[in-house]
């Protein structure tokens, strides 16, 4: 990020702020308008005079001119929220992974061009401004991309809602690549200031931290409980308004900042005792430091529990306010808001709502279970078993005492019920208890929220079969009334308009710009497929996008790639279950062909890999290390004469993203099948006109099914055939056996081809692979490296190929996340927007 003072540039001589009415000035979309509001900050909200001003003073100055022009918007919208007609609809995430905002916004509000002409008149460039945003620290990956979309959507579809969360003051990491291996470098994207968010210092509420629980008869003859915590501390609110696209609609995001309820001891001062006068400050403020801490080690478990207790009953705090401002009763609570959990993070809303409304407002049990069911509603986000979060008891109990005696009172009626209904069925009654006995005894999140919630939703029509088949199959046997399906989205406005606008000009100039908030009309580039001229503009549009990365990746890299090769592109979180070691074996594959035969017919190719591998994940951290390696090796070898080129591309946020899904030729899905829940990358890359390559996992089957499966090279085993494959006895060595190119290449990596001669370095790969082998890449190569095969001679036919991309967009219409809300609003929330004005 800049901060340097820049040369002094010429400026044309612009009117003083004062010059013009101060309601034009501060809302107007005018050039002029727009033109004096940033010069008005640069002077008065940055205190720089033009002399001094840097990059970031611009940056700023620009960034409060227009918040500014959301703010009309956003306070009509919050006095919404007193509406007691209107339900809201709370967000409860842990990750909001926003992107830059300015950009968005500049989108959002239909102010990108006069705002561009404006900085042209100062001497000012728009391009560099947004390049010099920080990405808010708020997600990591998916999860938090998703809330993130929804959000946009809300606003766009003008239904009232708030989007709950952490405000981190770190976020999880910024990543470089060292000697092949991810480095991780502090996320300090609050460095320079956030001019989005809007410090709410009155609105804050005091969330309670271990200690124990007493029980006490109150005035009306009634046994109550009393939680005496050991500690206490205070959470802050940060407002940042989200703006709906052209709606007239803006929402908020509120994120909850921790600090200490008294943040200094002048006792222990005086005596000296100097830590103890600020280790309520310490502690208070650990707990929004940053995003995702290492759970590992104990001390990182309690923190994460407390980091999501924190933001819940806060946002549940928050909620309770607002709907006393609209009754006088929290019994018609549920009619006021409907609350999402965004996977099981937020799952202890169950535990806290009960207590709010028992403990704290004197409902009764019964009432108060039907308030919490009927408010919340749970989306499940993964498969993996290993992945649903559950504590061990004795830390949950040294953090929640309060609420491991309500979850254990939840638990109780919830099994009499189950045993009602299914007399001497024990194991049933333990398989679906919230508390796990097996071993070390846990509090099981996800049954925690599946009790607690009146809908439980999937986020692939797949994923959701698959959910009441496996991890959550008893819930389903028992109450299948609950279960919903809500195919994940994304928003075009980001992922299109702002990160493609070549492609959306190219679109709009042939069939209108309505698809921008009804994406069902890309169904109008059909008739287009086959224009040549349209074709053509269509591959021009992608050429350029490539040629953009292409001097990114040199600059960050120092790779040169060409942008007429296949751009084959893998990139999202680093696991195993993803198997991007599987697009490894495929790499070597082909090197190998051109090694035996420098004369081979091969499809140059680009290989672009992304993503960040959690710190404490040894296998993953492994295979970013095995990708640069491999690299290394391919592309200094004469024999490949650029034909094939390796890129890790380092940092994949949604920045880099922008650039990379409108470049992508194709866009590799290759997860196990009946792993990914839905996967949104996959929708980014298709929605941007690249081809997929995937198995039938998560919504790769939905968007395989709405583009045409002639548009979609599918290979691999079927989620049924995975099930079957390991209960009759999996055994890679025998793939490894028959396979003559796929044991060439793991023995070359055994070998230390790939190492510099050190044999033992990815030995726990490639142990894993023929001893486990738990994600089926062996089983699954030969079926990838043929369908690659078929790949490489689609890509050569630049017409057919350019045909299925054009169809590709044009029936991406139902990965829209307005569509998703659109279902969340009429089969989960019951939510209906603001009428218009």
């Amino acid at each position: 990020m800049d901060t340097k003072l820049p040369k002094q540039k010429s400026v044309a001589a612009v009117p003083s702020p004062a010059d013009e009415g101060r309601e034009e000035f501060r809302r107007g979309s005018a050039v002029d308008a727009l033109t004096r509001a940033i010069l008005d900050h640069l002077y008065f909200t940055q205190a720089r005079p033009l002399t001094l001003a840097t990059r970031n003073d611009w940056y700023m100055a620009l960034a409060y001119a227009v918040r500014d022009r959301m703010l009309d918007d956003w306070l009509k919208s919050l006095s919404h929220l007193r509406n007691r007609e209107l339900k809201i609809v709370s967000y409860l995430s842990a990750e909001f992974l926003m992107g830059p905002h300015l950009g968005n916004n500049l989108v959002n509000l239909g102010i990108m061009e006069p705002a561009r002409e404006a900085l042209a008149a100062l001497g000012q460039d728009l391009d560099e401004l947004l390049r010099q945003e920080e990405e808010p620290g708020l997600g990591n990956g998916g999860l938090g991309r998703l809330a993130a979309c929804y959000l946009d959507s809300l606003a766009t579809l003008r239904v009232p809602a708030i989007g709950y969360g952490i405000r981190y003051e770190f976020g999880i990491f910024d990543q470089e690549i060292r000697d092949g291996w991810q480095a991780e470098k502090t996320d300090k994207w609050l460095r320079l200031g956030n001019p989005w968010e809007i410090c709410r210092p009155e609105i804050t509420y005091e969330v309670k931290v271990g200690g124990h629980t007493e029980r006490f008869t109150d005035e009306k003859g009634c046994v109550r409980v009393r939680w005496v915590p050991n500690k206490v501390v205070k959470g802050v609110a940060y407002d940042t308004p989200v703006a709906g696209y052209r709606s007239g609609v803006t929402d908020l995001l509120r994120l909850w900042k921790s600090e200490a309820v008294e943040s200094f001891d002048f006792q222990a001062f005086n005596v000296g005792d100097y830590y103890r006068a600020v280790e309520a400050k310490i502690f208070s403020e650990t707990i929004s430091k940053v995003l995702y801490p290492n759970d590992e080690p104990e001390i990182g478990k309690a923190l994460r529990l407390g980091q999501q207790y924190f933001f819940v009953s806060c946002s549940l705090q928050d909620m309770v306010r607002i709907h006393l401002l609209r009754e006088n009763s929290l019994d018609t609570f549920a009619a006021s808001f409907a609350v999402q959990l965004n996977d099981t993070h937020p799952s202890i809303a169950v535990a806290e709502l009960m207590r709010l409304l028992v403990d704290e407002h004197q409902f009764e049990w019964d009432a108060a279970w039907q308030i919490t069911r009927a408010t919340l509603a749970y989306t499940n986000h993964t498969l993996l078993p290993e992945a649903l979060e559950k504590w061990p008891l004795p830390l949950f109990a040294s953090i929640l005492p309060r609420h491991l005696e309500i979850i254990y009172e939840i638990n109780r009626r919830f099994l009499d019920e189950v045993r009602l209904v299914h007399q001497g069925d024990d194991q049933l009654a333990a398989r679906l208890s919230i508390i796990d006995e097996n071993g070390e005894r846990y509090v099981r999140m996800a049954h925690l929220a599946s009790v607690g919630s009146h809908a439980i939703n999937g986020v692939a029509a797949l994923h959701t079969e698959l959910l009441k088949q496996t991890v959550l199959k008893d819930f389903y046997e028992i109450h299948p009334e609950l279960f919903r399906n809500v195919t994940n989205g994304v928003t075009p406005r980001r992922w299109m308009v702002l990160s493609n606008p070549g492609l959306t000009r190219l679109i709009t100039e042939r069939i209108g710009d309505g698809w921008v908030t009804n994406p069902d009309e890309l169904r109008g580039l059909e008739p287009f497929v086959a224009d040549q001229t349209f074709q053509s503009a269509w591959q021009k549009v992608k050429r350029e996008n490539k040629s953009v990365l292409a001097g990114v990746i040199k600059a960050r890299t120092g790779i040169v790639v060409d942008p007429a090769s296949l751009f084959d592109v893998l990139v999202k979180r680093i696991h195993e279950y993803k198997r991007q070691h599987l697009k490894v074996l495929h790499i070597i594959t082909l090197y190998n062909r051109i090694k035996h035969d420098p004369q081979a017919d091969v499809t140059p190719r680009t290989f672009i890999f992304g993503g960040k591998a959690a710190p404490g994940y040894f296998m993953a951290k492994l295979i970013i290390k095995l990708v640069n390696s491999m690299g290394e090796v391919v592309n200094s070898d004469p024999d490949v004469a650029d034909r094939l080129k390796v890129v890790f591309f380092p940092d994949f946020n949604v920045t880099n993203g922008q650039m990379v899904y409108p470049a992508a030729d194709l866009s590799e899905q290759i997860s196990t099948a009946g792993k990914e829940a839905s996967g949104t990358g996959n929708m980014k890359f298709s929605l941007n006109g690249a081809l997929t390559i995937g198995t039938l996992d998560g919504a790769n089957v939905e968007i395989r099914e709405e583009v045409g499966a002639e548009n979609f090279f599918l290979f691999g085993l079927t989620a049924a055939e995975v099930s079957d494959l390991k209960s009759g006895g999996y055994d890679p060595r025998k793939w490894y056996g028959e396979k003559t190119e796929l044991r060439e290449a793991i023995d070359q990596i055994a070998g230390g081809l790939f190492s510099h001669g050190d044999r033992g370095l990815f030995q726990p790969l490639v142990e894993h692979l023929l001893n486990r082998d738990d994600y089926l890449l062996l089983a699954d190569y030969q079926a990838y490296i043929d369908c690659q095969d078929r790949v490489s001679a689609a890509f050569r036919d630049r017409k057919r190929w350019t045909e299925m991309s054009i169809l590709n967009v044009a029936r991406m219409g139902k990965f829209s996340s307005d569509r998703a809300i659109r279902e969340y609003c009429s089969d989960i929330w019951q939510a209906s927007p603001l009428p218009q004005d």
